[in-house]
């Protein structure tokens, strides 16, 4: 840790993903290292680690990277209005309630799933037809 800001092997390691996947991130606007060592070592905050966490919590539900970018962009344009801080606030609320959405149309994905498999375990003779 340099000063409050971490390299981008710490921040691979603390949140779990590559080197690779978290330059990608940064080269489509996902996450931008909030600055740089005089060797040109990417170094990010606490805020950046908690952004990459947030987009890696994101993907395994099937959010696109562009609906997740959107998302914080919407997050962003909020915490630092631009304009119309309704708009911004308007589309922040659009994004969170779309991704919600999701997460709840897999959560019952997952609960018809494990219902099917209870009911295998309990009648395994009906699941062999």
């Amino acid at each position: 840790m340099i000063d409050d800001h971490y390299q981008i092997g710490e921040v691979a390691d603390q949140v779990g993903l590559s080197l690779r996947t978290i330059r990608y991130y940064e080269k489509i606007g996902l996450v931008t290292p909030s600055g740089h060592s005089d060797g040109g070592v990417r170094l990010y905050t606490d805020d950046d680690v908690n952004r990459l966490e947030l987009v890696k919590a994101l993907k395994p539900v099937g959010m696109s990277l562009e609906t997740t970018r959107e998302l914080l962009e919407a997050a962003d344009r909020v915490a630092h209005p631009r304009g119309d801080r309704f708009d911004a606030e308007s589309r922040l609320e659009a994004a969170l309630a779309a991704a919600i959405d999701r997460c709840d149309e897999i959560e019952r994905r997952l609960d018809e799933a494990r219902h099917a498999l209870q009911e295998l375990a309990a009648h395994p003779a009906q699941g062999a037809r």
